[in-house]
């Protein structure tokens, strides 16, 4: 539901190779494929933000937590059927650890 309401906002494309700035995923996407989508994603110059569900991002939190670049910047988002959990947000854990929390 996430890639369908940014899809319609207009925030998909589709580049000149025909790769996606998406990816959908479901109970059938491998943790394997959402890791090489998101190393995919961290090297494109044409993404400046990476918005990854929360319950997505638990998936790949190995992955996330070592990722320490500004650009593209990762962003853990809530869905409908899973509430956001600011104890599980790795951006929100170094803003804590950067201010002392």
């Amino acid at each position: 539901d996430t890639v369908t309401g940014l899809l319609l906002a207009g925030i998909g494309d589709i580049d000149i190779h025909q790769r996606p700035n998406f990816l959908v995923v479901d109970a059938k996407t491998t943790q394997e494929h959402i890791e090489e989508t998101f190393d995919a994603f961290t090297k494109r110059k044409d993404i400046a933000i990476i918005l990854i569900n929360q319950h997505v991002a638990e998936i790949i939190r190995g992955i996330l937590d070592e990722y320490s670049a500004a650009f593209p910047t990762v962003l853990e988002i809530p869905s409908k059927d899973h509430p956001y959990d600011p104890s599980k947000d790795s951006v929100l854990k170094r803003v804590q650890l950067l201010f002392g929390d």
